[in-house]
């Protein structure tokens, strides 16, 4: 019998990132964010209430 088919095995440095446009921190893709990864603009909910 073969092995099911594997996605994401653990390798981060893969996944693409980008800065927080409040704070500048480099933001690793999630799954989560999948569907509007080029909408995501900020890493965290604190840094979207922030003013600019």
């Amino acid at each position: 019998m073969s092995e099911p088919k594997r996605g994401f095995r653990g390798n981060k440095q893969a996944l693409p990132t980008k800065p927080c446009v409040a704070c500048g921190r480099p933001m690793t893709w999630r799954h989560a964010w999948a569907k509007n990864w080029a909408e995501v603009r900020y890493c965290s909910d604190a840094c979207r209430k922030r003013p600019r």
